[in-house]
């Protein structure tokens, strides 16, 4: 399990690309000495495992399900990604849950500088879309964000200097496209409340707030 508070923005140093598969090689510099041999390891937010460790660099196996549902596959050498080593027991939850599980991909549509601050807006799917709530937590390659704004296809998050000075989004872009997972308490809410609700019934978030969510 992770938190969203990433540790290092990290460069690729190798990708071999197969049919159905990628290894991906990254210089964890600092952190390579926290890391072991079948460590869990979030990389833009999307949990891998260490496969083989020679000196700082780290290699993962990217199957064909992360490489469909990330931007992991778009990575190539000298690509930079936020980095976070799994969370230890009994250590301060600075962020919130992440599962390093991606539920999909979002494009950044606009960026505005707000002084040292920025206010980003990502277009993405409906069925993400009704995975967020204004005000709740969102992660974007990996970093723990909360929502300040939804409209008919996309989220919008604001942004400030230290998360901006510590990660990606420093040299984000128009067109990019991130990583995103939803959060894990609104997924579970919204399960249970599907098998609760008539079948032909879809769940969004507009019904959430109706049910007092």
């Amino acid at each position: 399990m992770f938190t969203g508070l990433v540790e290092q923005v990290c460069v690729v140093r190798s990708v071999r690309r197969s049919a159905d598969s990628v290894e991906l090689t990254i210089d964890l510099g600092k952190l390579a000495g926290g890391s072991l041999i079948g460590d869990s390891i979030a990389v833009n937010g999307t949990c891998l495992t260490v496969a083989k460790l020679n000196g700082n660099f780290a290699t993962f196996d990217v199957s064909g399900e992360t490489l469909a549902k990330s931007n992991v596959g778009g990575l190539n050498v000298g690509s930079k990604v936020n980095v976070e080593l799994a969370m230890r027991v009994g250590e301060r939850f600075g962020g919130h849950i992440v599962q390093g599980h991606v539920d999909g991909v979002a494009t950044i549509k606009a960026i505005e500088r707000v002084g040292q601050f920025a206010d980003v807006r990502f277009e993405a799917e409906t069925e993400l879309l009704d995975g967020m709530v204004v005000k709740g937590s969102v992660a974007v390659d990996g970093i723990s964000l909360t929502i300040a704004s939804m409209d008919g296809n996309s989220f919008r998050v604001a942004i400030i200097p230290e998360t901006l000075k510590n990660t990606t989004l420093r040299e984000a872009k128009t067109g990019d496209v991130v990583n995103i997972e939803t959060d894990i308490i609104v997924k579970t809410i919204q399960r249970q409340l599907e098998n609760i609700l008539p079948p032909k019934q879809t769940l969004t978030v507009e019904k959430l707030k109706q049910l007092g969510f």
